[in-house]
C-alpha cells in the first residue's frame, strides 16, 4: 500500500544525534495513508523511566506505567491543541512496574511483573476520598514464578464488564485456578527426547503460557487457554472473542520447530502447542489450534481493536497489533472463518527506532495514543488521527446468530450428561475450530461415556478426532493402547486427504506418548502396515511419518528417508529428516551413515538463531551414540573431515552459474510455459535451491525474515512476479526495507533494527543471517534514510534453467497445491 510521510508537528526537530534523549520525532515515522502521527511527549528517562503500557481513565486521560517505577497520568492537548498543551503528572499512590494496566469500574488493575510490592500478581488501586488520586492499593492473586519478560501481562474486561481476563508468559505458573476450561491433562507428547540448545527455560513444561478468567475481587479463577509462548497483552472484539499477539522464539530461527510472532484467536480450552526448546508442535497437529495470522520475527507487545476511533469503518474494525523489536504496527483484518477466524495483516505505522508498547483507543476524542519504551530505552507517547477524506462512519455490525461453537464451550470445564450427546456430531466437522470446541467438550466427561463410541465410529474423520480424545483422556491406563490402535490400523489412508492424514499419524503418536511403547509383536505389525505408506505427496505428513517409524524400528525407512537429508529442498526439512534419523539403528548402510554425516558438513554453513550449531551439534551427537566403534570407523574420513567456510547450499550437489536472464528473455515463454505439465516437485526443489526458502514462508514451510509468499497469486501476474524475483529493488516493501545509518565518523550501518537496550539499537544486516546483529550506538547517529536496495540479493535465478524457473514460478502462483492444472499432464 502507499504511505506518506508526515509533516513534522513539533517545533525544530532535533537531529537524530539527539534522539537518544528523545523519542523518534513524528516525521520520521510512517502511516498509512490518510493518517496523522503527532508526537505528544518525550519522556524524560532519567526521571519518568520508560513507559511500558497504557490504560484510559473516565475522563479520557491516559495512565502509563513505568516498567521499573511509577504510574503517570496524561492529559492529552484537543484534537487541535499543541503538543505542548500535553500534561503529565505522576501519580502520588506507590504503585508501578506494570506490564498490564485497566481502568475499570472506577478502579484501576494492574499486573505486577516483578518483585516490587508484594511481588507478581494482580492488584486493584481504588480512590477512596474523591481527590482524584489512588489511595489503595491491593493484591488480589499473587503469581508464583520468578520476575522476567516472560511473565504476568496483560488484563481486559469481559464484555459484560462483570469479569476480568489475565494473560500470563510461559515463565508463569498456573495460580491454582479453582477451575479449567483446559482438560488438565496436557504433557508433552513428542516421540524423542528434546534437543537442548542453549537451554533457555528447559525445565518448563506444559502447559506454557495462559489466560484466565476472574472476577472483579479477584476471588476465583478459571483457566481458559494454555500452549502459548509469551503473549503480551488481549483485545475482545464485539463478539466476545478474544485475540492475542504471541511470540517467537529467536534462537530457534532456521530451525524446523521455528514459530514466527503469530495472532491467535484465544478459543475456550485452547492449546497453542508451545513447547520447550525443540519440543514445539507443528501447526499441522490438530491437539492445538492453529494461528489467525503468522507475522514474522518480532517481539509483540500491545494490542487492541480500533472500535471508537474516528476512523474508516475498515480501520475501526481492525485488531492493532504493536511490534516491539522492529518498531511495526500492524492493522489485522480479521474474516471470520466457520468458528474461528483467518487474518490478513497490513503494515499501518513503523518507524526505525518506534519501540512500540500499548495502544488505547480513546472514548473521549477518537484519537489512537501509542506509546513507546521498555527496556530503558527512549519512551514517548504519540496520537494517530486520521484527516483523509473516507467516511467515518462506524460499520454496521451484522446481526448475530448464535454459534455452534459457543454451544459446545458451554461444556468446557463441566461434566453434564447432555455433552457427548452434543458433541458427537461435530467431531467430523470441516471446520478445525469447531472440532477442537467438541474434543474438548468430550475431555471433559467421564471417559466410560465415551470410550466405547470412539472405538467404534465409524466416519474415519469422527474416529480420528475422538480416538485424538480418547489417547489424551487415558490417563496412560495401557489397556486402552490396544483398542486405540486396532481403531486406527482399521481407517483407510489412502482415502484420507490433507489434514485428516496428518491427524492419523498425530493419533498413532498420541497414543505412544500417553501410554507407552507398545510390545515387539505390536511394532512389528504396525511397521507392516504403515511403512508402505512412506512416503507420501506430503512433505510435512513425510516427517510425521517417518518419525512414527523409526519409533517402531521400521527396518527399511533410513533407505528411504536418508536421501532426504542431503535432497530436501529446504534448510529446515533437512534440518528434521536428520533429527528424527539420528536414533535409527536398523537399516543402516556404510554408504548410508556416509552421506548422513556428509550432510552436516554442509549445514556448518547453514544460518540461523542463537542455539542453531548447539542443536546441529546436538543430532550428532545423538546420532554417534547409536553407532558401534567399527561402524565409526568405517567413516572416520568422514567423521573427522573439517567443514569449508562458504555460502550454504540446499541443494546435495553445488549449482552452477547457467545465465544472466532478462525479463524479455523469460517473458516469452510465460504463457505456453504455465499451462500445464510443469512440475511441481522440481518447483519446489527450485523455491529451496534458489535459496528462497532461507527467508521466505510458503505454505507453512521455510524462514520468516521476508514477506510469506503463499498468497502471492493473487497480487501478482505471472510476468510482475518474474520481474520482483529478477529485480527485487525495483519496490521494496515498507514492512521488509532496511534503514541506512549514518554515524558521526562517517561510516554507515544499513539493516534493520531487531532489538534495543537503553542506548543500542542491535541491528540485522543480513537477512541470510539474521542473528547476528551489529550494535548501533542511538547517541553516534547522525541522519537515518531508507535505503533503495533490498535486502533480496538479485541473481537468485541466475544458476536456474528455463525449465526450472518456469517450474518454480508455476510452485508460487499455485499456492502450493500439487493440483493446480499447471501440472497437468
Amino acid at each position: 500500500m502507499k504511505y506518506t510521510l508526515i509533516p513534522l508537528l513539533l517545533t525544530a526537530a532535533a537531529s537524530f544525534a539527539q534522539m537518544a534523549d528523545q523519542a523518534t520525532p513524528a516525521d520520521k515515522v510512517k502511516i498509512a495513508k490518510g493518517f496523522k502521527v503527532e508526537l505528544l511527549y518525550s519522556v524524560p528517562k532519567e526521571q519518568e523511566g520508560s513507559w511500558v503500557s497504557m490504560t484510559q481513565d473516565d475522563k479520557g486521560r491516559m495512565i502509563c506505567s513505568d516498567q521499573y517505577g511509577a504510574l503517570y497520568r496524561i492529559t492529552p492537548p484537543a484534537l487541535n491543541g499543541s503538543p505542548r498543551e500535553t500534561k503529565v503528572e505522576k501519580l502520588a499512590v506507590d504503585f508501578g512496574h506494570c506490564q498490564g494496566l485497566l481502568y475499570h469500574a472506577g478502579a484501576l488493575y494492574g499486573v505486577v511483573n516483578d518483585e516490587a510490592y508484594q511481588g507478581r500478581g494482580l492488584y486493584r488501586c481504588k480512590d477512596t476520598n474523591g481527590d482524584d488520586q489512588f489511595d489503595t492499593v491491593e493484591q488480589l492473586r499473587s503469581f508464583p514464578g520468578k520476575a522476567g519478560e516472560h511473565g504476568p501481562h496483560g488484563v481486559i474486561a469481559s464484555q459484560d464488564g462483570k469479569s476480568l481476563y489475565v494473560m500470563c508468559g510461559n515463565q508463569t505458573p498456573e495460580p491454582s485456578c479453582e477451575t479449567s476450561r483446559v482438560p488438565r491433562h496436557w504433557a508433552e507428547d513428542q516421540l524423542y527426547p528434546m534437543l537442548l540448545g542453549r537451554g533457555f527455560m528447559r525445565d518448563v513444561l506444559a502447559p506454557g503460557g495462559w489466560m484466565a478468567k476472574t472476577d472483579l475481587d479477584g476471588k476465583k479463577w478459571e483457566l481458559v487457554n494454555t500452549g502459548t509462548r509469551n503473549t503480551y497483552d488481549i483485545a475482545m472484539n464485539h463478539k466476545g472473542d478474544i485475540f492475542g499477539f504471541d511470540a517467537d522464539m529467536e534462537w530457534d530461527t532456521g530451525m524446523p520447530w521455528y514459530r514466527p510472532t503469530r495472532v491467535c484467536f484465544m478459543q475456550s480450552g485452547g492449546e497453542f502447542g508451545w513447547r520447550t526448546c525443540s519440543k514445539k508442535w507443528p501447526v499441522r497437529w490438530e491437539d492445538s489450534l492453529p494461528p489467525v495470522v503468522d507475522i514474522g520475527p518480532g517481539s509483540p507487545t500491545g494490542v487492541a481493536f480500533g472500535y471508537g476511533a474516528k476512523f474508516p469503518a475498515k480501520y475501526q474494525e481492525a485488531l492493532y497489533i504493536c511490534d516491539w523489536s522492529y518498531g511495526k504496527m500492524y492493522a489485522v483484518h480479521l474474516s471470520p472463518n466457520g468458528g474461528g477466524y483467518t487474518g490478513v495483516a497490513e503494515e499501518f505505522m513503523s518507524a526505525s527506532p518506534l519501540p512500540l508498547t500499548d495502544i488505547e483507543v480513546s472514548k473521549k476524542d477518537g484519537a489512537m495514543y501509542v506509546s513507546v519504551g521498555g527496556r530503558k530505552v527512549q519512551s514517548g507517547l504519540y496520537r494517530v488521527t486520521y484527516t483523509g477524506n473516507d467516511s467515518l462512519t462506524p460499520a454496521v455490525q451484522p446481526e448475530e446468530k448464535p454459534l455452534v461453537r459457543s454451544g459446545l464451550e458451554a461444556f468446557h470445564g463441566t461434566q453434564d450428561p447432555k455433552a457427548v450427546e452434543a458433541a458427537w456430531p461435530h467431531l467430523a466437522s470441516s471446520d478445525r475450530s469447531l472440532r477442537f470446541a467438541a474434543r474438548i467438550a468430550l475431555e471433559h466427561q467421564p471417559i466410560a461415556t465415551w470410550k466405547d463410541k470412539a472405538l467404534g465410529e465409524s466416519n474415519p474423520r469422527a474416529a480420528l478426532t475422538a480416538l485424538m480424545a480418547l489417547a489424551r483422556s487415558s490417563g496412560g491406563d495401557k489397556a486402552l493402547q490396544q483398542p486405540i490402535l486396532a481403531a486406527l490400523n482399521k481407517i483407510d489412508f489412502k482415502a484420507l486427504k490433507g489434514l485428516d492424514r496428518v491427524t492419523l499419524i498425530r493419533d498413532y503418536m498420541l497414543a505412544f506418548t500417553r501410554m507407552g511403547e507398545p510390545d515387539a509383536a505390536t511394532k512389528e505389525a504396525l511397521v507392516k502396515h504403515l511403512s508402505p505408506l512412506f512416503p507420501t505427496n506430503d512433505p510435512a505428513l513425510n516427517r510425521d511419518l517417518c518419525e512414527v517409524l523409526v519409533y517402531l524400528g521400521d527396518s527399511s525407512i533410513v533407505a528411504k528417508a536418508e536421501p532426504l537429508v542431503n535432497g530436501s529442498p529446504t534448510q529446515e526439512e533437512q534440518i528434521d529428516y536428520a533429527r528424527i534419523l539420528r536414533f535409527a539403528k536398523a537399516g543402516w548402510t556404510k554408504e548410508l551413515r556416509a552421506d548422513y554425516f556428509n550432510w552436516f558438513l554442509r549445514a556448518a554453513n547453514y544460518k540461523g538463531g542463537a542455539s542453531f550449531d548447539l542443536f546441529i551439534g546436538e543430532i550428532k551427537t545423538n546420532a554417534l551414540s547409536t553407532m558401534s566403534e567399527e561402524e565409526k570407523l568405517a567413516i572416520k574420513d568422514v567423521l573427522d573431515a573439517k567443514p569449508e567456510a562458504k555460502a550454504p547450499t540446499f541443494t546435495a550437489k553445488p549449482m552452477q552459474f547457467v545465465k544472466a536472464w532478462t525479463l524479455e528473455e523469460l517473458s516469452k515463454s510465460l504463457g505456453v510455459g504455465l499451462e500445464g505439465n510443469r512440475n511441481f516437485a522440481n518447483g519446489r526443489n527450485m523455491f529451496g535451491a534458489a535459496t528462497c526458502f532461507a527467508c521466505h514462508r510458503f505454505n507453512n514451510e521455510g524462514g520468516a525474515v521476508g514477506p510469506d509468499l503463499t498468497s502471492v497469486a493473487g497480487k501478482y501476474s505471472p510476468r510482475d512476479l518474474l520481474e520482483h524475483i529478477l529485480n527485487p529493488s525495483k519496490e521494496i516493501s515498507d514492512q521488509y526495507g532496511s534503514t541506512v545509518f549514518t554515524l558521526q565518523d562517517g561510516s554507515t550501518v544499513v539493516g534493520r533494527i531487531a532489538n534495543m537496550k537503553e542506548n543500542t539499537m542491535m541491528v540485522c544486516t543480513n537477512m541470510m543471517d539474521p542473528n547476528n546483529f551489529t550494535n548501533v550506538d542511538a547517541r553516534k547517529v547522525v541522519k537515518t534514510e531508507e535505503s533503495k536496495i533490498s535486502m533480496m540479493p538479485m541473481g537468485l535465478l541466475f544458476m536456474l534453467k528455463e525449465d526450472d524457473i518456469l517450474d518454480l514460478l508455476a510452485y508460487l502462483l499455485s499456492k502450493g497445491n500439487p493440483e493446480d492444472p499447471m501440472f497437468a499432464k
